[in-house]
């Protein structure tokens, strides 16, 4: 399907497709391994959070403060 196929769908149709899409990645994404190096990371960062160094912003309250600065 193209993406000008995907453009001519109605609304509920892309909604299905989306989803399907987003359960397609998310399966990938489960079964793909993370490289050590990257583990490593995510790692330091959650440790980080749980020890209050560093906290988890929601993604709505991060796009609300891009361009404030």
């Amino acid at each position: 399907m193209t993406v000008e196929e995907v453009n001519q769908l109605p609304t509920e149709e892309k909604v299905l497709l989306m989803e399907a899409l987003w359960a397609d990645l998310r399966e990938r994404f489960e079964a793909a391994d993370i490289p050590q190096e990257h583990r490593e990371i995510l790692d330091a960062r959650r440790s980080k959070v749980e020890a209050g160094e560093m906290k988890i912003l929601a993604w709505d309250d991060v796009k609300s403060t891009i361009g404030r600065r």
